[in-house]
């Protein structure tokens, strides 16, 4: 049995002075075994939720009078699942699964990184495969908060070797794609204490993880090094970052800052 957990997250942006004309869209819907949810929005304004081309669920809204600052309260309550141990199945078919197999900006490896994965995956099934190449990632990236930005691909963070839980993702679906394996960005929540208390509030966090394709969708959180369980929460999921960020949006007006706050309870 899994687990029935709470998660509220808040961001509030504010702007150096007043901001006009501000289009927006949220991704901080649990994807799966939703018992509730609300998203409140501040300046109040009315919204509209629709499913994106990728399933995700997406809030919509516009702020058209002038304001200082937008905070967006996103509350969910939804049941887990523990994690998913991989059987026997045979190697994909390729063609209706062609948009998980192809390179993205943030997904793209170099040639000698793209061999690497061939190397690693040889021989193997897909599960062993997609394990491989997850070592491969985690041994290779340190986990630095901070170090990295939205912006950095997958080759970056291994230039480099370290990053966050999106550049682990990112570099571990390039490869997986490089070895053939078709894959998938996915984002949600994950609860950092599974000792917590029943019933305790938990800073969160929002997280980063993969699935790839062997006859059916099944995860791996590469981040650290596990299947993924109880402790996750998806909410989206998608050909890297780009179509999936929680808050995406435009305005009209001064620079802004952005205060992100995420809190998750295990209820039960």
């Amino acid at each position: 049995m899994g687990w029935r957990v709470k998660v509220g997250h808040v961001t509030r942006v504010d702007y150096d002075g007043e901001a006009h004309s501000s289009y927006n869209e949220v991704r901080m819907t649990p994807a799966h075994n939703v018992l509730s949810s609300r998203i409140v929005v501040r300046p109040v304004a009315a919204t509209y939720t629709y499913e994106d081309y990728w399933g995700t669920t997406v809030t919509a809204f516009d702020v058209s009078q002038p304001h200082r600052s937008l905070t967006i309260e996103a509350t969910s309550r939804v049941e887990t699942s523990p994690p998913r141990r991989p059987g026997a199945a045979p190697r994909p078919p390729g063609p209706e699964l062609g948009e998980w197999l192809g390179r993205t900006t943030r997904t793209a490896v170099s040639g000698e990184l793209a061999e690497l994965a061939r190397s690693r995956a040889r021989g193997l099934d897909p599960h062993e495969a997609a394990e491989a190449i997850c070592e491969v990632v985690a041994g290779r990236v340190v986990y630095v908060p901070g170090s990295t930005g939205v912006q950095t691909s997958a080759q970056e963070a291994w230039d480099q070797g370290q990053g966050v839980c999106q550049d682990m993702a990112h570099l571990t679906v390039g490869m997986l794609r490089e070895a053939g394996l078709p894959a998938r960005y996915v984002s949600g929540y994950l609860h950092p204490r599974p000792s917590a208390e029943i019933g305790e509030p938990v800073d969160g966090q929002s997280h980063a993880w993969v699935e790839y394709w062997a006859g059916e969708w099944l995860p791996l959180d590469p981040t650290n090094r596990t299947f993924v369980g109880e402790a996750h929460v998806v909410v989206a999921r998608g050909r890297d970052y780009s179509d999936v960020p929680p808050l995406k949006g435009v305005y009209q007006g001064p620079g802004s800052r952005q205060e992100i706050t995420v809190t998750v309870t295990r209820l039960r």
